[in-house]
């Protein structure tokens, strides 16, 4: 529709000034609109893998792109870090951009899955924005360490399902972004690690807690305190992802796997997902109880096991 609109216009533009110099520039400055219309719209269409196109509804900003999908996909969300001179590094407008985006998905119940990826190839997010930090005052550093915790912290606390597709290199910060969401793809050429001791520092985002829950303590302290970096392949074997696929020449294999991923959750009662992630998230941190009891009182917590089954099936049966 915005291509059709946009010949029309450049139509219109051409007949009233025909053979003058006014009319010559003017073209030019349509056809130049004209472009930047129909560049914007097919920078994301994807081709599905039928061969057909599939259209996003899309929030572009600055460092973040918002793709909410629509068709059979209704429901996934993807952001897409898009800050290509400095490797996605996590920047002031890249926290603020992503915790407004975190913010609006977790008031939306339409919202069933998130995917985090990465519109630059060959790179996930290469950490914190060094040379941005460098030239802030003393005075900023605190609250933006902060606001990046807090982000990080935001994202592992979304009702939904997320799934990090990792096509390329996730350190430091990046990792640590990644390891808040539930589900870890990576191409089988990425590269991920915690390196920040290389800097004389440690992970500063949630990265020492969460990498020895995703791998164990020994393993994680040996890559810490190494400051090493592993592939996909390496990744998968350790459990710091779930899948690690051969990367293909689009360079977006985890991203298509994890979409993969998130049509297999599509089908199934979003309220019960929300509350069978909330009854993993919470029962991890406590004592095993018997009987399911922990699963059972959280999902109490929330709503009524009854709800919680006909807000898929729509039986009004009881639940037991």
């Amino acid at each position: 529709m915005a291509v059709l609109v946009g010949c029309r216009l450049l139509l219109q533009a051409i007949r009233p000034q025909t053979g003058t110099i006014e009319a010559v520039r003017r073209l030019q400055e349509q056809t130049k609109s004209f472009h930047n219309v129909l560049n914007n719209k097919l920078q994301y269409i994807r081709p599905t893998s039928n061969g057909a196109t599939r259209h996003y509804s899309s929030d572009i900003k600055d460092d973040l792109s918002i793709r909410y999908l629509d068709g059979e996909d209704s429901g996934i969300v993807v952001f897409g870090i898009n800050r290509p001179k400095q490797k996605n590094a996590i920047s002031k407008s890249l926290v603020i951009q992503m915790t407004e985006a975190v913010e609006s998905v977790k008031k939306n119940s339409k919202v069933r899955t998130v995917i985090i990826c990465s519109m630059v190839p060959g790179i996930f997010c290469a950490g914190a924005d060094l040379k941005e930090r460098a030239k802030m005052h003393q005075s900023e550093v605190g609250p933006f360490v902060s606001k990046a915790r807090a982000l990080i912290s935001e994202l592992g606390n979304l009702p939904m399902p997320t799934i990090a597709a990792i096509d390329g290199a996730a350190l430091g910060g990046g990792l640590e972004m990644a390891l808040s969401c539930d589900i870890r793809i990576a191409s089988n050429n990425a590269k991920l690690g915690l390196t920040e001791t290389k800097l004389a520092i440690i992970p500063g985002a949630g990265g020492t807690q969460r990498l020895p829950r995703a791998i164990g303590v020994a393993l994680a302290k040996e890559l810490i305190f190494a400051a090493r970096a592993i592939d996909g392949t390496e990744a998968k074997r350790l459990g710091l992802v779930s899948h690690a696929v051969e990367q293909n020449k689009s360079g977006d294999a985890a991203y298509l796997r994890a979409l993969d991923l998130a049509r297999e959750f599509n089908p199934n009662g979003p309220i019960a997902i929300r509350m069978a992630k909330l009854a993993i998230n919470q029962g991890i941190e406590v004592r095993l109880v018997h009987n399911g009891t922990f699963s059972i009182s959280v999902i109490s917590d929330q709503m009524s096991p009854n709800s919680v089954f006909s807000q898929h099936t729509g039986l009004k049966n009881s639940f037991f």
